[in-house]
């Protein structure tokens, strides 16, 4: 059995949840989100716990066991807390601007990058460097996240380009002069 799959998920107090065969849709303070599960997976909600259980045991419910339960604690955690990402732009004149939902990035191209945050996705700059990501999605967050970073990943002679906040990139060692 799955180490991850037969941990219970506590339920907070100001969350609901509803289990309907194999949609569970939760609702908490910042939002509502809704996923659809396999066939091969039972949830059952016995007071403020919830236990993922397999119906039978074939290599696909082994597999989906661990990770029904985690998505389903992801669910939860996003509607009570919610995630967020951290993203830093390293370089000569890097900067970012946010214009409502509109994200407009210069980072050495010749023309600005414009990016519209897509629903349910909160974006914030400081300093013009730092942009922080948020929402109650998890993968919709992580997705963005990885967008805005593909811009211009950061090159691994100078550093420059966009990183997560405290993402170590390998530094190379460039040319050597003639002697």
């Amino acid at each position: 059995m799955s180490r991850i799959g037969k941990r219970n998920i506590l339920i907070p107090e100001n969350i609901k949840i509803e289990i309907e065969s194999n949609t569970v849709s939760v609702k908490g303070p910042k939002g509502t989100l809704s996923r659809t599960f396999s066939k091969s997976i039972k949830f059952i909600k016995v007071e403020n716990f919830i236990s993922v259980q397999r119906l039978d045991e074939s290599l696909m419910s082994s597999q989906l066991h661990g990770l029904s339960r985690t998505l389903l604690a992801n669910l939860i955690q996003g509607v009570s807390a919610g995630f967020e990402k951290k993203l830093e732009l390293r370089g000569v004149g890097y900067r970012a601007q946010l214009d409502k939902t509109t994200l407009t990035l210069n980072v050495g191209y010749k023309h600005p990058v414009i990016i519209a945050a897509p629903e349910g996705i909160v974006l914030k700059v400081e300093n013009n460097t730092n942009i922080t990501i948020s929402g109650i999605n998890k993968e919709l967050v992580g997705k963005v996240a990885a967008q805005i970073r593909a811009i211009k990943p950061p090159e691994p002679y100078k550093g420059k380009g966009i990183r997560y906040l405290n993402e170590t990139v390998k530094q190379k060692v460039g040319k050597t002069g003639k002697k």
